[in-house]
């Protein structure tokens, strides 16, 4: 029997903290081809994150989390869309979009349906490399996700409104209709 090119080892491992949101097509992500850095491409065009299939994830910490990554979006492509997620059916994302030959920031929040039911108002783009943060607080009930972007990985302006959770979603670093690169995941 012979093994698919979407199935077979691409080189690269990741640690046992991550885990794909459905089975990866490994002839679209690498750790190898730009060393110190995660390559994510998607084959085809999701309609949503629940869709997406090569998405990353990692099951956050109470009582609060914070997850971070490096974008590096110089080969955006329109229609492309990348970011960083706290999801589960209801979720949110902020993410680099790009359309018309513009590159804008994004935060958009789905409802208990699963459809985008806010998107905010998108804020251009003014580097190659950006920074995106998602936050997750369950203290007391409150079970929130926010989220932020930085141009420096220190200095963060908040982006969109709050996004209601439950104590039972995964951060995920997602290329969504896109070829771009996280270098940094945490």
């Amino acid at each position: 029997m012979t093994e698919s090119a979407e199935n077979a080892w691409n080189g690269s491992n990741l640690g046992l903290q991550w885990q794909w949101n459905h089975n990866p097509d490994n002839r679209l992500w690498s750790l190898t081809e730009r060393p110190g850095h995660l390559r994510l491409t998607t084959g085809s065009v999701a309609s949503s994150i629940l869709d997406a299939r090569n998405t990353l994830t990692q099951r956050t910490l109470g009582p609060t989390s914070s997850g971070t990554i490096s974008l590096d979006v110089s080969h955006m492509q329109d229609g492309d869309v990348a970011g960083i997620s706290a999801y589960q059916r209801t979720y949110g994302y902020i993410a680099v979009t790009m359309e018309c030959g513009t590159r804008s920031l994004v935060m958009r929040r789905a409802g208990g349906d699963g459809v985008i039911a806010f998107t905010s108002a998108p804020v251009p783009l003014r580097a190659d490399v950006v920074y995106l943060r998602a936050d997750v607080d369950f203290r007391d009930a409150v079970d929130t996700a926010s989220f932020a972007y930085s141009y420096d990985g220190s200095n963060w302006t908040r982006l969109g409104d709050t996004v209601p959770m439950r104590y039972d979603l995964g951060l995920g670093c997602a290329a969504i209709g896109t070829a771009e690169q996280a270098d940094r995941c945490e």
